[in-house]
């Protein structure tokens, strides 16, 4: 009856050491599949009615009482593991038997508690954590309140060495996040190229001003007010744009905008005698916007008024230049081209690998074409990265080598370089960051 009894003890701590490495594997992959789980797809499935996805937010949104509750679990089955193995080991074999649990027991919960259940965690992230969001949930429930003991008496015990826990803030912002997970994305071939160009370029228009995407004053294309009227019309007529600003006595003194779709309305009203229109009755009001404004904010103001043109002007009130909903929209979706465009880009590749490139070329639009790294932050042209590299106004011919090319101007206007060739001496790093 002895023997019976002691046969059935040792069946039940068998028993008990299985129930405890299936635990065990529980916690590793809850634990797992919790931190890697995707939170976006998460939202969006409980948007979607997902009872599952409720709970895993919920248990995510209390993220020190869940870890502390998994550690606490994981914890007290090993604990478990081992003193019943060990139990079950020395009945067997006397003394010997606790060497034997501990290397027996140290494989079992090595590969079956912790390697195994943590890869197929890691592997499906999402699909596990759905899975074991109820039993998770329970187990959060009935084991919190001793984790919130816990918690409690680690943030007095670290006090005195003035560690606080949750006053820690993230190192990289919301929108460094998303960049980082788009450029990842991109490298494992989830996302093309152009996508991510996309992506970056929208999270790009609170960094970057008008300043650095408008058509600069040397560049705009603009109409004497005191031209006759039938000499507007022919100027509007052989433009590729439909908005021209207006100036009288200096071109810096603009006064007013001319759409050309009003233009033609008023043709057609007068009965196509231009001589009988007046041109700055038909112009709209100009507006003018600071140097310093955020492309985010320019494309809300945009929206807000309805219009898609404003000229930028310096701390002065000097215009320097003019920028379009276009331009800001080519920030995210690249170069757009319609059949009135101009067709220079200023960028082409040779068949030797160098790049002749107009000076006025923006530096983003040339890490866009090529995909490289070129940066941006000191210069926005790469004629003035060339100069700022410089620290002159380099000569026809002068050669540099920064960033991992080779530079050599081969035009220059005045103090202008109008044109470059840049060879890569070695790849150029794709923005990765």
């Amino acid at each position: 009856m002895i023997e019976e009894s002691s046969s059935g003890d040792l069946w039940l701590a068998a028993l008990v050491v299985v129930i405890c490495l299936l635990c065990s594997a529980f916690f590793s992959a809850g634990e797992t599949a919790f931190t890697a789980a995707s939170r976006a797809r998460m939202l969006m499935l409980e948007k979607g009615g997902d009872k599952r996805a409720q709970l895993v937010n919920r248990l995510l949104e209390m993220r020190e009482r869940f870890i502390g509750t998994v550690l606490i679990g994981n914890n007290i089955v090993n604990i478990g593991v081992s003193a019943f193995a060990t139990s079950v080991l020395v009945a067997i074999f006397g003394d010997g038997g606790a060497l034997y649990a501990t290397a027996i027991m140290s494989v079992l919960v090595i590969v079956f508690a912790e390697v195994l259940p943590k890869t197929i965690a890691i592997s499906s992230p999402d699909s596990v954590t759905l899975f074991l969001s109820r039993p998770m949930s329970w187990i959060v429930a009935l084991l919190g309140p001793l984790a919130i003991t816990i918690e409690r008496i680690v943030r007095l015990m670290l006090r005195p060495f003035g560690i606080r826990i949750g006053e820690n803030t993230p190192i990289l912002s919301a929108s460094e996040e998303i960049r980082g997970q788009v450029n990842l994305l991109h490298k494992e071939g989830g996302v093309a190229k152009v996508e991510r160009d996309m992506l970056g370029g929208l999270l790009d228009l609170e960094d970057l001003t008008v300043s650095e995407v408008m058509v600069h004053r040397t560049k705009m294309r603009t109409i004497n007010a005191d031209l006759s009227s039938e000499e507007i019309v022919r100027e509007v007529l052989s433009s590729p744009y439909t908005r021209m600003p207006l100036w009288r006595g200096s071109q810096e003194n603009i006064v007013g905008v001319l759409h050309a779709k009003d233009l033609l309305r008023a043709l057609d009203a007068v009965g196509g005698d231009a001589s009988k229109l007046k041109v700055e009755a038909i112009a709209l009001e100009s507006w003018f916007v600071p140097d310093t404004t955020s492309l985010r904010d320019q494309l809300k103001a945009f929206l807000a008024k309805k219009t898609h043109f404003a000229l930028v002007v310096d701390e002065y009130g000097e215009v320097m230049g003019l920028v379009t909903l276009e331009d800001i929209l080519e920030e995210i979706v690249g170069d757009i081209k319609d059949e009135h465009d101009l067709s220079v880009q200023g960028v082409r590749p040779q068949p030797n690998g160098s790049v002749n490139v107009d000076g006025s070329v923006p530096i983003r639009d040339l890490n866009r074409a090529m995909d490289w790294n070129l940066p941006d932050e000191e210069a926005t042209t790469i004629a003035g990265l060339v100069i700022h590299e410089a620290q002159t106004i380099p000569d026809t011919g002068q050669i540099f080598t920064f960033h991992g090319c080779r530079f050599q101007v081969l035009r220059k206007s005045r103090n202008r370089i109008t044109a470059l060739r840049i060879t890569p001496l070695q790849p150029v790093r794709g923005r990765e960051s």
